[in-house]
């Protein structure tokens, strides 16, 4: 296990970067191209990588390694080039607040308390799993209830099973690769239940989890009661109307002794909000521009704190670009503002980033609310490009060139994805 435990804490760093999973190690490399010198990644797992370590399946690295790797192989490519880069890395440690000169305070169990100045900060804090609390749903409070990925660590990293037999509420990827994993373990899993008339996680998951294995997917259908004292003994699932209220009259019992909740994840932005930075109401994390910086000048943000990502290539990707950015900034050779809004329209949740630059080429994500098949994206006036579908489950993504906006003078660009015929 590589802890990171520097030989002495510096009261002063170029670059600190707040958390060491994919995001973080990727926003400390891309300090360091940008001509940082001290850099201090801080995480409050006693190793980091963040959720790559109980991410055993392989899928990860297409993309930036172009090879498939598992999650572990991932995190200890990048964990690698970090430490072999300088940067020092301080584990087992929180960051209990940073004030508007980015200031941060951080607690460890091992040194205390100690006050720590950047010149730039670069957030990375990943996201949390949306609990049972967020979406109320009614029974007793037994034992057997839990997150998908609090099941996915248990299995994969201290080798329990959570039960015996399981229901999965929601059809985010961790429940996908969940209910495979726990079926490769002896587990009978009775199937996923999706509230939404269509699935929340990446078709390959679908196919290769689900489809697969023989495992049940039951669209616009969700659990509307958990029943047992100290343990889950059964569910109530039902189907839903077109507000996603139960029909209880159409509701059925599933005799199980676990549930495992797949329905989301939350950027965790509790530091974000300190610093009172301007926040997406849509992604739940803080808005940025091309070079991913946030509304407050020095600090940046990169991977599933921005916004909930598909696939770590991607976070990887992103945050790099964020830690570029907060190396510019220390260096002073920074380009030129951005001069654009990204605003999302017909069937467009969101974009991220929310500004781009005319002089630059950029890439630029996001989510559609409903699925269509057939269909284009339209920037603008600048540019249409034909996709085959879209899904809200997998993240769209679109490269802009300089050449595009040249001719382009407005301030605002409208991102449609639409039918076509």
């Amino acid at each position: 296990m590589i802890t990171g435990r520097p030989a002495r804490i510096r009261t002063r760093y170029d670059v600190a970067v707040v958390g060491g999973g994919p995001a973080g190690m990727a926003a400390a490399l891309g300090a360091r191209e940008s001509g940082a010198e001290s850099i201090l990644v801080i995480d409050r797992e006693r190793e980091a990588g963040g959720i790559l370590w109980q991410c055993i399946h392989s899928g990860f690295g297409l993309h930036h390694f172009k090879e498939e790797l598992t999650g572990p192989e991932y995190a200890q490519r990048y964990l690698e080039e970090m430490l072999e880069a300088g940067v020092d890395l301080l584990t087992d440690s929180f960051v209990a607040d940073i004030d508007r000169d980015r200031r941060l305070k951080v607690m460890t169990g091992a040194r205390g308390v100690h006050v720590v100045e950047a010149g730039a900060v670069a957030l990375a804090m990943g996201a949390r799993e949306r609990t049972r609390g967020a979406i109320r749903i009614p029974g007793t409070r037994p034992s057997g209830v839990m997150t998908a990925g609090l099941a996915q660590k248990i299995v994969n990293m201290h080798g329990y099973l959570p039960g015996r037999r399981a229901v999965i509420l929601g059809s985010g990827d961790i429940g996908l690769i969940m209910a495979r994993r726990l079926t490769l373990e002896g587990v009978e899993v009775m199937g996923v239940f999706e509230i939404m008339p269509h699935a929340n996680g990446l078709n390959r998951n679908i196919v290769q989890c689900l489809h697969d294995f023989d495992i049940p997917l039951y669209l616009s259908t969700t659990v509307a009661e958990i029943h047992g004292r100290d343990r889950v003994e059964k569910v109530t699932v039902a189907p839903v109307d077109e507000n996603f209220r139960p029909i209880l009259g159409k509701a059925w019992d599933i005799d199980c002794d676990t549930l495992l909740l797949s329905i989301g994840l939350i950027p965790e932005n509790e530091l974000s909000r300190q610093l009172n930075l301007s926040i997406d109401q849509v992604t739940g994390g803080p808005v940025v521009d091309s070079r991913m910086e946030t509304s407050k000048s020095g600090v940046f943000a990169g991977g599933n704190v921005v916004h909930i990502h598909d696939l770590v290539d991607f976070v990887s990707q992103e945050s790099l670009l964020a830690g570029r950015g907060a190396g510019a900034y220390l260096s002073g050779g920074r380009p030129p503002p951005d001069n654009i809004r990204v605003i999302p329209g017909e069937n467009v949740a969101y974009c991220v980033p929310h500004s781009i630059a005319s002089e630059r080429p950029h890439t630029i994500y996001m989510r559609v609310r409903r699925p269509l098949e057939k269909c284009l994206i339209r920037f603008g006036e600048v540019l249409e490009k034909k996709l085959s579908y879209v899904f809200p489950a997998e993240m769209v993504s679109l490269k802009v060139r300089p050449e595009l906006l040249e001719k382009f003078h407005g301030d605002a660009l409208k991102v449609d994805i639409l039918p076509r015929a």
